[in-house]
């Protein structure tokens, strides 16, 4: 599987509706020019991750205006994509429009232009503000099944949860991709948990991130694909925007645990230790 991650440059300056343009026509390009199977957008890269004040203002229903746009980038150039995650608003309980929930939602369409899987997101970061007060939290896993690997989805501060990780090892998954929107000041954390994600659970991972700023926070970018062995396949420069494309060899996830089946000695309801 070829697999391509755009590391969009997001800056404060320019609008929603021009971003949305402007990315379309880049997975247009990357898709001509590079021939993936899939490509992968960051997180939230309509409004920046740190953008909370237009969390509410640009959040859109799961079949908005970026959905839109990016199913039909994704039938134009005949690849699967995961584009990223956006602001969702979700029905209230009454089923009215806009009046909802907001989640952080990522969209994956197959080439075809029809949504394969939406994640929303299900660990927020802020602690008690932000992201973890404005968004409502994801309750599902979600595995979505290419003709090439089946992809375990989650985004950004998720990669500090192992145990989600293992739950998508469960439901199969041999590529995890993972957008974010991580800031340059943790940015060897993010280098360290896309390695250790794809060590401890022998799969592929592809970790997607922004360059530029959201609201003045400095983004680490470094996106980075990490094999099944946690060797880096490609990694991306901390400041501008930057295309990676690398071929998969899928069959390294079989190998790997064959050759190393650590998976096969995990032990599970283990008991609480007695004081």
């Amino acid at each position: 599987m070829r697999a391509s991650l755009l590391q969009i440059a997001v800056e404060d300056d320019e609008s929603v509706k021009s971003r949305r343009l402007r990315v379309s026509s880049l997975v247009r390009e990357v898709a001509e020019r590079e021939g993936p199977d899939l490509i992968v957008l960051p997180e939230l890269w309509t409004t920046g991750a740190f953008g909370y004040e237009a969390f509410a203002t640009e959040a859109e229903p799961l079949e908005g205006p970026t959905y839109e746009a990016m199913a039909e980038a994704a039938r134009d150039a005949g690849v699967w994509l995961h584009a990223g995650s956006v602001p969702e608003r979700a029905p209230s309980d009454s089923g009215a429009a806009g009046e909802g929930p907001l989640y952080n939602t990522s969209l994956v369409f197959s080439p075809a232009g029809e949504l394969a899987g939406a994640y929303r997101k299900i660990h927020r970061f802020g602690f008690d503000k932000g992201e973890a007060v404005l968004m409502g939290a994801g309750r599902e896993l979600v595995t979505v099944r290419t003709p090439e690997a089946v992809l375990g989805l989650a985004t950004c501060y998720d990669l500090r949860f192992p145990e989600l990780f293992r739950g998508l090892v469960d439901a199969g998954a041999e590529v995890f991709v993972v957008p974010a929107g991580w800031p340059a000041r943790r940015r060897a954390h993010w280098s360290l948990f896309a390695r250790a994600r794809a060590v401890e659970d022998q799969v592929f991972v592809l970790a997607c991130g922004t360059a530029g700023a959201h609201a003045g926070v400095p983004q680490a970018g470094a996106s980075v694909m990490v094999d099944p062995w946690g060797e880096v396949l490609a990694e991306a420069g901390p400041a501008a925007a930057e295309v990676l494309t690398v071929d998969l060899d899928l069959a390294r996830v079989a190998e790997t645990r064959e050759q190393f089946p650590a998976l096969k000695d995990r032990r599970m309801g283990v008991a609480e230790p007695r004081l």
